[in-house]
């Protein structure tokens, strides 16, 4: 029998590795420290088994926990991951310029994401000068079909992938959120129409955004840009009416990641 780990077949081996990673998808934004209680509870594992993974994880510091309390919390290692990631993410260097100059034209937050599943991610976050802002971070997840990000990429992936990601219940989260396939659908058809989507307060309540997807060279999205604000000061008209210089944005990002993966084509001569 192949082996791998010293004694243990590979099978045990892979099934160890999936566990261990279970236990750090455990960690979010809303829960950023559990007990082993919890994690067990959310892993579905025994507490014996939890301690022994959760012991491997502190020594290799993916996880550190408090010695008075007992709580864990994702380690450092992580955090040299992320950076590491983020460095090396050739998107989001390539956009941080043309992100900054409609930072610098708009002064509300500016993000830049991709989907991952059923979720957007923000790769940057700039945030709003003003003293009323939005609580963005990099490495954020919010969830694509109620935020602009989210929804101008899905516009213009194939509505059967679409369809196939949201197969089962779409969450609500305020009384404006799109929850029936119907009205999500139509929103998406008139989004790909326009060029850019809307949100309004449909995550949060009293918070807008608009957001433009970037496209490469056959049509598919690999990313948004989105300016986003409190809702009594960026209304709907004043999203539309920057929508172009959020279109324009996301076709300078485009051209530049085009050029990047493609020197030998000079799109601007």
């Amino acid at each position: 029998m192949s082996r791998m780990g010293g004694n243990y077949p590979l099978s045990q081996t892979i099934r160890a590795v999936e566990r261990a990673l279970d236990i750090l998808l455990c960690f979010s934004r809303q829960t950023p420290e559990l007990t082993m209680t919890q994690i067990a509870e959310r892993v579905g594992l025994y507490k014996s088994t939890v301690h022994r993974l959760l012991a491997t994880l502190e020594g290799r510091r993916f996880v550190q926990r408090d010695p008075d309390t007992g709580i864990y919390q994702p380690g450092v290692r992580l955090l040299q991951i992320a950076y590491l990631t983020l460095e090396h993410n050739n998107l989001r260097r390539l956009a941080v310029p043309f992100l900054l100059h409609l930072w610098e034209q708009q002064h509300e937050t500016i993000d830049l994401a991709v989907l991952d599943d059923t979720d957007v991610v923000f790769l940057d976050v700039l945030e709003s000068p003003r003293r009323v802002k939005l609580a963005a971070a990099i490495g954020q997840r919010l969830p694509a079909h109620s935020t602009a990000s989210g929804k101008a990429i899905l516009a213009f992936m194939p509505e059967e992938t679409v369809r196939r990601i949201f197969k089962d219940d779409i969450p609500q989260f305020t009384q404006y959120t799109l929850c029936s396939p119907e009205a999500l659908f139509e929103d998406l058809r008139h989004t790909r129409e326009q060029g850019f989507a809307l949100s309004l307060e449909e995550y949060e309540e009293g918070i807008n955004a608009v957001a433009a997807p970037i496209l490469n060279l056959n049509g598919q999205p690999i990313g948004a840009v989105a300016v986003a604000g409190p809702a009594y000061r960026f209304n709907r008209e004043q999203m539309i009416e920057i929508a172009p210089l959020v279109l324009a944005t996301v076709r300078d990002i485009a051209q530049e990641v085009e050029m990047a993966t493609y020197p030998q084509i000079n799109t601007r001569s």
